[in-house]
């Protein structure tokens, strides 16, 4: 007999092992050491990165950052003078062009929309040779002047690492996204030593969600790659700005026209950067690999002549928000911006877009402030005040990913008394950003390949489709004159629990819904059930299915009422009339009925 059996005759209940691998794909507490090993190797990747920039821009310009040294020559070959700034990019894309071609094309580009659509899309997978790729093709673009920043590359090189961790533990698609949106806060706040803001760009950006799990294992890995990177790198800031206060109320008005202005700037971003790609694809026909070599000619000539477009643009940015500059420069330096941020990805360089934003709400805030401070002299702050909070509302408004925007000026400066002209002008930056432009910065780039992050697959498919093919008879309208009683017994009749409500002439006043009768009556409420009509989502023949699926889902019954064009009811629309459309879709792609019948 064996001691299992023997234990059981005993009455003895025997523990059962869990397996460790069923424990880390399964358990919370598996979760938490995944997430803190990601953020201990996104913190390593980090510094390892920040290290490749620094070493690259040494070997490219001899200089620790070249942004701020002025037209000098190169250390090591000073009879070049600042001539070496048109070979420089040329010899970092010969080196670079092949490498990304050959192992990683995913890599070309600002990084941050193909980690989005791997979420999104692809249950959180994504190549293991992207973060080896884009870590060195991104520190040989920056270091050879590219004027990208460091955090779209870190975000993949992070999320890369978070993907295959995930996919070694096997895990399922909901907690590998989980890592890489874990693998991507990782990088931000070790890169930036920001552990506030790698969070909620993982969140706000990445997942698109802030589910309470996912939260804390995203804290815990960027937790965990701040310590590293402190460690490494220390605990200063990657700006050092000065102390800011405001003097006047009457400011706020002021950061709201400043929240139109540079929320407009940011979207002007936007379509620069796609048209300029756009251009240089239409240009260029030779091999792939060769483009970043062959466009570098024109970076280096832009980088000629203004030197301050080299690489990232910190020191700039500094000197920009601490006042050394005048309003005409600034400009210059914010156009400037744009065009080689343009250029550098339309080229095929590999750098982020996050870095650029800021530095070009900088460049503009400062230089609106520079202008009512000349006007109003008594009343308004520093320039640098408006040029810090421009920083935030440039990138919601190119991002549009306002609680990011906040958390990250907290950060850099670390003074309360900014938040809330910050909230104003970065709330008022966004507003303007969607009034301007169906998307941001990132997803633009995912709708040029037909991929739309804000619709569910199957309203993807749906989207052809009419709600006139799939109407239903209209269920029996409610007369606006019925009494709540007579309602009420009505809704519980027809099974939808909302029906459409018509006055004497016909003509549609609204649905009333089982619920708000059932309310009224049982709060011994007198009166007719139109004074309880309400407007749900409306619904119309030339509506799309895709659009009535989204109406359903806010709607508060299982139906919704169709209209034409005015506001005659011609027809009725159920979850299950939409759910019809797709059921020859899934016939044909897997041969079965919706049943698994053959």
């Amino acid at each position: 007999m064996s001691s299992g059996e023997s234990a059981g005759k005993r009455g003895l209940v025997v523990p059962v092992r869990q397996p460790v691998g069923r424990w880390v794909r399964e358990s919370r507490a598996g979760l938490v050491g995944l997430a803190v090993l990601i953020g201990a190797g996104a913190g390593l990747g980090a510094v390892v990165f920040r290290w490749l920039i620094t070493t690259f821009t040494h070997v490219f310009s001899g200089h620790a950052d070249y942004s701020d040294a002025g037209r000098a020559a190169h250390s090591w070959f000073p009879a070049l003078g600042p001539w070496f700034l048109l070979l420089a990019p040329v010899i970092a894309g010969l080196v670079y062009g092949p490498l990304v071609y050959r192992f990683a094309p995913e890599a070309r580009g600002h990084g941050v929309p193909e980690v989005m659509y791997a979420v999104a899309e692809r249950g959180g997978r994504i190549p293991v040779q992207v973060s080896v790729v884009k870590a060195l093709a991104s520190a040989l673009t920056i270091g050879s002047g590219g004027s990208v920043g460091r955090e779209g590359p870190i975000v993949q090189i992070g999320s890369a690492l978070g993907s295959a961790l995930g996919r070694a533990a096997r895990l399922p698609e909901s907690r590998l996204r989980v890592l890489v949106a874990c693998g991507a806060a990782g990088g931000i706040a070790a890169t930036f030593n920001a552990p506030l803001a790698g969070p909620f760009f993982a969140m706000e950006l990445i997942l698109r969600d802030f589910a309470a799990e996912s939260f804390g294992a995203v804290v815990l890995a960027s937790v965990t790659a701040s310590v590293v990177g402190r460690a490494v790198l220390g605990n200063a800031p990657f700006l050092d700005l000065p102390p800011f206060t405001l003097r006047n109320p009457v400011e706020y008005l002021l950061f709201v026209a400043l929240g139109l202005v540079v929320g407009a700037c940011g979207v002007l971003f936007t379509r620069v950067l796609y048209w300029i790609e756009d251009l240089c694809d239409r240009l260029w026909r030779g091999p792939e690999w060769l483009r970043p070599a062959v466009g570098g000619v024109f970076l280096g000539g832009l980088l000629l002549l203004l030197p301050q477009m080299y690489g990232v643009g910190y020191p700039v940015l500094q000197n920009a928000v601490e006042g050394k500059y005048v309003l005409g420069f600034l400009l210059v330096l914010m156009l400037g911006k744009i065009v080689a941020t343009s250029l550098t990805i339309g080229i095929g360089g590999s750098g982020g877009v996050f870095a650029p934003s800021l530095f070009i709400g900088a460049m503009a805030g400062t230089a609106f402030g520079i202008a009512v401070h000349t006007w109003f002299p008594s009343v308004t702050a520093s320039p640098g005040v408006y040029g810090l909070i421009g920083m935030g509302a440039a990138f919601a408004g190119s991002a549009r990913a306002p609680i990011t925007a906040v958390i990250v000026l907290f950060e850099l400066t670390g003074q309360y008394s900014v938040i809330l002209p910050m909230l104003t002008a970065i709330v008022i930056a966004t507003a303007v950003s969607r009034a301007l432009s169906r998307d941001t910065i990132y997803t633009l780039k995912l709708r040029r390949r037909g991929i739309d992050l804000d619709k569910h697959p199957s309203a993807q498919r749906l989207a052809g489709t009419k709600v006139a093919a799939v109407t239903e008879p209209l269920p029996e309208p409610l007369s606006a004159d019925l009494p709540l009683e007579l309602a009420a017994h009505a809704l519980a009749l027809s099974g939808h629990g909302i029906l459409p409500v018509i006055d004497a002439e016909g003509r549609y006043q609204g649905c009333a819904t089982a619920r708000a009768v059932a309310e009224a009556v049982a709060e011994d409420q007198s009166g007719q059930v139109g004074d309880l009509a309400e407007l749900p989502p409306l619904v119309t023949s030339d509506s799309t299915l895709a659009d009535a699926l989204d109406a359903l889902a806010q709607a508060p019954g299982t139906g919704l009422p169709v209209l034409t064009g005015g506001d005659e009811l011609t027809g009725w629309i159920t979850h299950q009339s939409v759910l019809s459309a797709l059921e020859p879709a899934a016939v044909s792609a897997t041969g079965r009925t919706s049943a698994g019948l053959p």
